[in-house]
């Protein structure tokens, strides 16, 4: 069995969401997370200054601090990192179908649905959950793109929009396309490597108020050169 995001011990300022939100937006004062009413957030955990869009559906979702997701979205069985920017009709881990076995359709896993069996078929559920997607930090997620199960994306990736992803993206990296492919790198390896050893989405929220400017101002490479 996976461990459940119930099970995980919560950091200050994150919120654990046990069933869907139905009445009303999630109270919007300071960091508190912001669910939007017509959104349906199940089983996940989220982090303080993070969104969630009209018509988005969570399921089994962690969220890292300033994160959001906009209208018509949906993740499931997903580890979002901090900082994340997820466009509209973005998808997360759509469902998988078993493709191995004779019956691709659900009433084999969702069979009390249907009246054919007492109990749905949970290993066929943690098979699911064991194909997590993972973004790490800072990523955008572009309009429409489906990133598919199991697929890890890393720290200030970019995907393209209406992009499918099957394979993991290299941090730093942008890819576009069906299915997507590497497009180019956004710097030099020397920056790269300066952004994860800065690691500024772990800063505290005083330190990127103090530095708001220079992230305004400087590009990757200078604000590299004056935080190491």
């Amino acid at each position: 069995m996976s461990l459940r995001l119930a099970d995980l011990p919560l950091e200050p300022g994150y919120r654990y969401y046990d069933r869907f939100v139905h009445d009303g937006d999630a109270p919007s004062g300071g960091a508190e997370p912001v669910v939007h009413k017509d959104a349906q957030v199940h089983d996940s955990i989220l982090g303080p200054w993070t969104r969630i869009g009209a018509r988005t559906s969570f399921s089994e979702v962690s969220m890292g601090a300033y994160s959001y997701i906009v209208n018509d979205a949906s993740a499931n069985y997903a580890t979002i990192g901090k900082f994340c920017s997820i466009a509209r009709d973005a998808r997360l881990n759509p469902g998988n179908h078993p493709t191995w076995k004779a019956a691709l359709h659900h009433f084999t896993y969702r069979s009390r649905s249907y009246e054919l069996g007492e109990e749905d078929d949970h290993e066929f559920f943690e098979w699911r959950r064991s194909h997590r997607v993972v973004l790490g930090h800072d990523v955008w997620i572009g309009h429409g793109a489906t990133v598919l199960p199991g697929v890890n994306i890393g720290t200030g990736a970019v995907v393209g929009a209406g992009a499918v992803v099957s394979k993991d993206v290299a941090p730093f990296t942008i890819v576009g396309g069906v299915p997507s492919k590497p497009i180019r790198e956004r710097f030099p390896q020397a920056v790269r490597d300066g952004l994860l050893a800065l690691a500024w989405w772990d800063w505290e929220h005083d330190r990127l108020a103090g530095a708001l400017e220079d992230f305004r101002r400087l590009d990757a490479e200078a604000f590299v050169e004056k935080y190491a």
